[in-house]
């Protein structure tokens, strides 16, 4: 059964940080437009958002050390590093905003302070480490870093870690106290929460079957509720933020930019600490070197983390391989997105990449003791008994041609795909995702209504107030804004001093 159409200015597909993101952004720009959100769970933020499903790292490029390449004269290029901290600045400011104006009431609900750490072992990774730390600190963005290889030093930083080591192995960590633990799904819905407050409509339990464009140029959207009802809703501007699952929508769409791009899922495990008195004894993400062979996103981690004002601990991620696109997808997801204009890259990428299927197919069959040793190579008296595990959400890389690695090139990393005329974008990709979702949305603000850009401008940069500048060439307004977001995020664990 089908009921009648409704029309509206902007539909959100996906109840998730982005389209959370996005809907904040566009109310504040334009609060007389109507926004319609459809999830098709029964919450906002329970797939890649949700915070059992994702690090919960405030991505600023801290600690993560496939953000630092080492070039071929053996300096190290920190360029990406950079990008993602102006990005994940930018996060920082926006939320700011959202505190100041009130529209969040308590920060401490989805952001901690929390140190970022890099931790490497033997002599090679040492001297990278010591390299990569001085290329970085020198860095206005990533000033108050601190380098060690001294035992006493170290211990003092990650007792865990280094307690029970028996091998006489070089060990370094660097640490910069301004990192964060960020907990995406409460923000997702404290921002949902608000949305819901300033008259915007969303729908949970909602399947988009279809989305075709109308004669007009809208674009109608045939959605199934959880009773099997079929409703039918059009709006001038659409966006697909439903992590997997927007691979499919943007293929339904028909959209020239969405051909010749396909999807390869990747899951995640993390081991999960059930004795509070070992993760009382840890503070700070400790990010490791990922083993040679392995995917960037399966780079080991030790994490602290906040979750419903709890203090945890997870170690992780271990990849593995399902072909769903969603944790709540279907077996049949990699299958059917596979069609007559993706199917070369797809099978380029298939012969590329078996060397990774082959690691994600034996990851997955890891018994729970392979991955205690893999936790040992970080706290080396780790006890079986005081460890779970926690499946966490689907990541789908995006495979795509490009000049530079050919046909069906696998991508690490998030991309926004939209129409010609900007009427519809899809978020693709997955990491460092979620802690630039501000920066991705303005960028589709940027690519999908740009004749308003230039009278929301002033709007935009009181939420934002960097926007359009270069922070690493302004060290004073980084300073200011550094001071100004700790403050009102409540993030002063301990005064930086900047140069």
């Amino acid at each position: 059964m089908s009921n009648g159409e409704t029309k509206t200015d902007v539909i959100l597909i996906g109840a998730g940080i982005m389209s959370a993101t996005l809907g904040t952004l566009l109310k504040e720009l334009v609060p007389e437009w109507e926004i319609k959100v459809f999830e098709k769970l029964e919450n906002a933020g329970e797939e890649s958002s949700n915070e059992w499903n994702n690090a919960g790292t405030g991505h600023a490029a801290l600690c993560e050390l496939n953000y630092t390449d080492v070039k071929p004269d053996g300096s190290i290029d920190i360029s990406k590093a950079i990008k993602i901290n102006e990005q994940f600045q930018l996060s920082m400011q926006f939320w700011s905003y959202l505190v100041n104006s009130k529209l969040i009431s308590n920060p401490q609900d989805f952001i901690m302070p929390l140190p970022h750490m890099s931790m490497v072992l033997g002599e090679q990774n040492v001297s990278f480490l010591k390299k990569r730390f001085e290329a970085m600190s020198n860095n206005p963005l990533f000033q108050g870093m601190e380098f060690s290889n001294d035992p006493a030093k170290l211990m003092e930083w990650i007792p865990l870690i280094i307690k029970g080591r028996q091998s006489n192995e070089p060990i370094a960590a660097t640490k910069i106290d301004s990192g964060t633990d960020v907990n995406f799904g409460a923000l997702t819905r404290i921002l949902f929460d608000h949305l819901k407050s300033k008259n915007s409509e969303i729908k949970y339990k909602h399947s988009v079957d279809n989305i075709k464009r109308t004669s007009d140029g809208s674009w109608e959207l045939k959605i199934r509720n959880d009773s099997g009802n079929v409703e039918r809703h059009t709006a001038k501007f659409v966006f697909i933020g439903g992590g997997g699952g927007s691979l499919h929508l943007l293929q339904k769409s028909g959209i020239p930019e969405g051909k010749h791009i396909g999807g390869f899922p990747v899951s995640g495990i993390f081991m999960v600490c059930n004795n509070p008195d070992v993760v009382a004894q840890h503070h700070a993400k400790v990010y490791g070197k990922a083993k040679v062979g392995a995917p960037p996103m399966s780079v080991p981690h030790l994490d602290t983390r906040f979750i419903n004002n709890k203090k945890s601990l997870l170690f992780g991620p271990f990849a593995g391989f399902s072909p769903k696109f969603l944790k709540t997808g279907s077996m049949f997801d990699l299958v059917t997105s596979v069609k007559p204009d993706n199917l070369v890259t797809m099978l380029s990428a298939g012969a590329k990449n078996m060397s990774l299927t082959k690691y994600l197919i034996e990851q997955v069959m890891l018994s729970k003791e392979k991955r205690m040793e893999e936790l040992r190579e970080f706290i080396p008296n780790a006890k079986s008994e005081d460890w779970g595990l926690v499946v966490a959400g689907q990541r789908v890389q995006v495979i795509k041609d490009t000049e530079a690695g050919g046909k069906g090139t696998l991508q690490f990393g998030t991309e926004v795909i939209s129409a010609a005329d900007g009427s519809i974008a899809a978020l693709l990709g997955a990491s460092p995702g979620a802690s630039t979702a501000v920066h991705v949305m303005i960028e589709v603000i940027k690519k999908c209504f740009p004749q308003n850009v230039k009278e929301w401008e002033p709007k935009i940069k009181e939420m934002i107030p960097s926007y359009g500048v270069s922070l690493m060439e302004n060290p004073e307004l980084l300073q200011e804004i550094h001071t100004s977001t700790a403050e009102t995020l409540g993030l002063r664990e301990k005064e930086l001093v900047y140069n």
